[in-house]
């Protein structure tokens, strides 16, 4: 195996004078894009698996939602025009001769999505689905096929994944806020906080301050003053959270832009700006692993929704995280590590174009010292590929969801 080793020049993120990562929770419009995305394809897996024996052709990337025409208010609110979610891409609609019913799965993939994500909305009254869903050309199809009867993942896509570990502190703290603000135990017990919740972090040296974003639900906020109790509660979850991480200067901030004496307040009615402040798409949110993390290595391609038998846009992300954190893991001496993998389309995805890690060691080491073990790992998660579509029917690789 072609393996490039090279050096990381300079201090890892979490020793850098600044940092900035930011996470989009699942009530974010463009998370709502990635989640639906990501179950259309998982579902659509399941079928072709149960019925052919096998997933069949599809890549399901593509979803636009148009918010919907909200008018909260204290104590109440209501949905004038539902939120409208369109659903492109491609996928397998005939297989020896017979239908898939693809309306019917995209219907209930979205439904249930909704249903299981968002407490405050319901998917049949607040949400208008639109199945876009075309049949992939003739030379993707038979490319996908291809690799069946050959017995070789062949990419079916040119493209870039990217990885790295471990995570800085300041990611820590960033992912276990939101995951604890829009968590179903805290949504359950303090229902006016919605699911739409977007955690920034700013570090300066040991300093964070956290802006947080948090839709809070009209009609289980009777007052002004419960809206402002349920922001400090909110900030008090965050602090509790950020706190299992960092013993240094904490601030943290919630809905920034409101002006409650002028009643100017995140008020929702379903617990998301979905409902009438903000459109989502597909790709905008978090990276595979779950966060906006600009000072890491990044790719703009979107993984959600894209078949996980062969798009290396969805399998090569997940395995350079994997090979970044395994190399770190059993590496005495290696204190960080990323990854880069290039696919070549029509290749083997165990055959990657480039490959390249990149190491940072403590004095007196060298990343080239390392070579055995890293190609090592590498081969093994490239072998692994062939299985990660199982693994994404059990909802096991976590594609930039949650």
């Amino acid at each position: 195996m072609d393996v490039t080793i090279s050096e990381l020049i300079g201090p890892a993120t979490g020793d850098r004078d600044v940092e900035v990562v930011e996470r989009k929770g699942r009530g974010h419009p463009d998370t709502i894009c990635d989640g639906m995305a990501e179950r259309l394809s998982t579902d659509l897996c399941r079928f072709y698996a149960q019925e052919f024996g096998h997933p069949l052709h599809h890549n399901v990337d593509k979803v636009l939602l148009r918010a919907g025409l909200g008018r909260p208010e204290p104590g109440g609110g209501e949905l004038e025009e539902p939120v409208d979610v369109y659903l492109s891409g491609r996928a397998t609609h005939e297989f020896r001769g017979r239908e898939v019913p693809v309306e019917q799965i995209v219907r209930e993939a979205c439904r249930d999505w909704v249903d299981e994500n968002l407490h405050a909305a319901d998917a049949r009254e607040h949400f208008r689905f639109h199945n876009l869903l075309r049949p992939g050309s003739p030379d993707l199809v038979q490319l996908f096929d291809r690799q069946f009867r050959e017995g070789k993942r062949l990419a079916n896509d040119t493209s870039l994944g990217t990885g790295y570990a471990p995570p800085s502190v300041l990611e820590r703290v960033v992912l276990d806020v939101e995951r604890r603000l829009s968590s179903d135990h805290v949504t359950g017990r303090y229902p006016a906080l919605g699911e739409d919740v977007k955690v920034t972090g700013v570090r300066r040296g040991d300093s964070i301050e956290l802006t947080v974003a948090c839709a809070v639900v009209g009609r289980h906020t009777p007052t002004l003053e419960r809206y402002e109790k349920t922001k400090r509660r909110a900030a008090e979850l965050a602090r509790e959270a950020a706190r299992e991480h960092t013993g240094g200067a904490l601030a943290v901030k919630v809905n920034t832009a409101d002006r409650v004496e002028e009643g100017e307040v995140y008020l929702t009615v379903l617990g998301t700006s979905a409902d009438g402040g903000d459109d989502g798409q597909t790709g905008r949110g978090n990276r595979v692993g779950g966060l906006i993390t600009p000072y890491r290595p990044m790719v703009m391609e979107a993984s959600a929704g894209k078949n996980p038998v062969s798009h290396p846009g969805k399998l090569y992300p997940v395995a350079a995280n994997r090979i970044a954190r395994r190399v770190v893991g059993c590496c005495p001496g290696v204190e960080g590590a990323e990854c880069y993998l290039q696919s070549r389309i029509g290749q083997p995805l165990e055959e990657p174009q480039l490959l390249e890690v990149g190491l940072g060691t403590e004095a007196g080491s060298r990343a080239e010292d390392y070579r055995s073990r890293v190609e090592e790992v590498a081969g093994e998660e490239l072998g692994r590929l062939e299985d990660l579509w199982r693994e994404a029917l059990e909802g096991e690789i976590g594609v930039a969801l949650f």
